[in-house]
Order: structure tokens, then C-alpha cells, then sequence
């Protein structure tokens, strides 16, 4: 007899990793933000879930983007000029907003969760085309396609039976495709989007063996956010935004965050996530090439008695930042 459950129940899931900062690298969730800052938008992050957890999720990843087309690199419409200009947090840059010029992005992100002995990363590509619906307004709409590479590390595995036919002949390195895609609305206030990751559901076997028992099976997972810049002053403003997830069959559930902006310098916020955590973030705008944000949640489900909480970090690179911004324009 094997001592399988903790596994299976892991592998049954297969869910895309969760983060408290989404609200600052959408991309991650929805590939049509690829391009939607005029640079090029590098960011790194490490998320290090329920510490004190033995065999807790560990993500880290990287993602770049970049728009393509002169007119938009060499004169956006929403662009400041040289040297920072109007300030993309106050209330004169909303007044003066004019929507980008139609053009493409570009993108590649790699994402590597560790939970117990399963490792999943993603390696994807994505695309993007932005176009102006009215003066003040763009839609975008992207796509992201890819694969998936998952791994079970057998040694981390303890059985009665320590050949155990059902891993020892088993498919334990599988790549599988991988495809998303999503629409952006944004302004120089709000955004909304939605979003679909895994659209090519994937058995994934650990075994020879065919039946149910033995296997686990990605599903669709769907993502709904929007934001808003509530402006408190000139140079102060607060930004609440929300993420819904709807992922078959497991309940819905929700994401609240807010911010609190000081100028493009740095800034504070809270999270709430449904039944399972409230957080703290902060962040600040070194200069127009580095940005670093960090958050800490406080884990309230049934798992707080054995969970120090979760730490999350995110640098950002903004290369080839022609306007020397210090904060993004777009995604707030």
C-alpha cells in the first residue's frame, strides 16, 4: 500500500500559481497588457508561499515586454516629455491623456512553481494589439502560446512499496502546449480585462496506468480584473483594484487590493484575499530604471497554524525608457 493522497490531491489541481502583486505585472494573467508601456518592461519576482510549510509553493519568474511600431516608440500620444514631464500620477496628466497610437507588443515570460515534489514552468510567448476606440480609450487584445514543463520528484515520495510500479514506470518529465488569451480595456484612469489560461486542457499521467485513479487533468482557469485612480490630492492617489478567478470545480473566489500612490516616488497598500489571507505591500520608484515592490501576507485559512505567511517580491527593470518615466503610465 502506497502513501499517495497528499500527492494526489496536489496533482488534481493544477493551478496557476497566485500572487499578491498581480495588480503590478498583469501580464503574468492576461497576455494583452504585452506592449502597453512605452519601454521595455522587464520584471522580475520570487513568491514564497505559507513559509514554515514543509513542500509550500515556491514561484519565481521573468517576463519582458515591449510595443512595436515607430509611431508609438517615437511619438505616443500619452508619452511625457523628455526627462519625466507631467507627472503620470496627477491630475494633469489624466486631463491631457489621449489614447496610444495602434500598435503591437511583443513578450516572453518563464514561471517556475515548486509544490511538494510536482515543478511546473511555463514558457510562453505572447502578442498583443492595441487600438484606440475613442480619443481617451484603447482595447487590446492578446494572445499567449507556449508549453508546459512538469516534473515529479519521486525521491521527495515515500511508499511502503519503494518500487512502486505506479511512479517507477511512470511519465514523471512530460512537456505539454500551453495556450491563453485576454482582452485589456484601459484609459487614463481605469482598466478592466479578462482572461483565460490553460485553453488546451492536458491529461498529465503518473503511471502506465489509464484509469482516473492515476491521473490529473489541467482545466481552463478564467481571470476578471479592473482598477481605478481615485485622485485624494494633486500628488496622492488611491488605487483599488480586484481580481476574480473562476476555475472549474473549485469555488470562486476574489482579490481585492488598494494602493496608495505618492506621486511616482512610492507608494503603500493592502490586499484581501477570499478565505485565505489579508497583506501588506509597499514599494518604491528608485529612478526611471528600477522599481522594487514587496508584500507579506498574513494567512487566515486553516493553514495559519502551521504557516509563517507569504513573501513576495518584484523588481522591475524599465529599459529603453526614452521619456525617463519612473512609474508605468498604463497599468498604474
Amino acid at each position: 500500500m502506497m502513501l499517495f493522497i497528499p500527492f494526489k490531491q496536489m496533482c488534481l489541481g493544477q493551478q496557476k500559481p497566485q500572487y499578491t502583486q498581480y495588480v503590478f505585472n498583469n501580464l503574468l494573467l492576461n497576455p494583452a497588457v504585452t506592449g502597453i508601456e512605452n519601454y521595455t518592461d522587464v520584471r522580475l519576482g520570487y513568491r514564497n508561499q505559507w513559509t514554515g510549510l514543509q513542500g509550500a509553493p515556491v514561484t519565481s519568474y521573468l517576463t519582458i515586454d515591449a510595443p512595436i511600431g515607430n509611431s508609438f516608440l517615437q511619438g505616443d500620444a500619452t508619452a511625457v516629455p523628455a526627462a519625466g514631464g507631467v507627472n503620470p500620477s496627477s491630475r494633469l496628466f489624466t486631463q491631457n491623456y489621449m489614447a496610444a497610437e495602434p500598435h503591437h507588443g511583443i513578450g516572453f515570460m518563464i514561471v517556475s512553481d515548486k509544490a511538494g515534489p510536482i515543478t511546473q514552468t511555463n514558457i510562453d510567448a505572447t502578442y498583443a494589439y492595441h487600438l484606440g476606440l475613442t480619443e481617451q480609450m484603447n482595447l487590446a487584445v492578446g494572445v499567449s502560446g507556449g508549453f508546459s514543463h512538469i516534473t515529479l520528484n519521486t525521491s521527495a515520495l515515500v511508499f511502503e512499496n519503494q518500487f512502486d510500479p505506479l511512479v517507477a514506470n511512470g511519465n514523471n518529465n512530460q512537456w505539454k502546449p500551453d495556450l491563453g488569451a485576454g482582452v485589456w480595456l484601459y484609459a487614463s484612469n481605469y482598466y478592466a480585462g479578462a482572461s483565460v489560461q490553460q485553453l488546451l486542457p492536458q491529461n498529465q499521467y503518473y503511471s502506465t496506468s489509464n484509469s482516473s485513479v492515476n491521473q490529473s487533468k489541467t482545466v481552463p482557469q478564467y481571470f476578471f480584473t479592473g482598477g481605478v485612480k481615485l485622485f485624494l490630492s494633486d500628488d496622492l492617489t488611491l488605487l483599488p483594484s480586484v481580481l476574480v478567478k473562476v476555475i472549474n470545480p473549485t469555488p470562486m473566489t476574489f482579490d481585492f487590493n488598494a494602493k496608495l500612490s505618492f506621486r511616482d516616488k512610492f507608494w503603500i497598500g493592502g490586499s484581501y484575499r477570499k478565505d485565505d489571507s489579508f497583506g501588506v505591500l509597499a514599494g518604491i520608484n528608485i529612478n526611471s530604471l528600477i522599481n522594487i515592490g514587496y508584500s507579506y501576507d498574513i494567512t487566515t485559512s486553516a493553514l495559519n497554524s502551521v504557516s509563517n505567511g507569504t513573501h513576495e517580491i518584484v523588481i522591475s527593470l524599465l529599459l529603453n525608457n526614452r521619456y525617463q518615466v519612473t512609474c508605468p503610465q498604463h497599468t498604474f
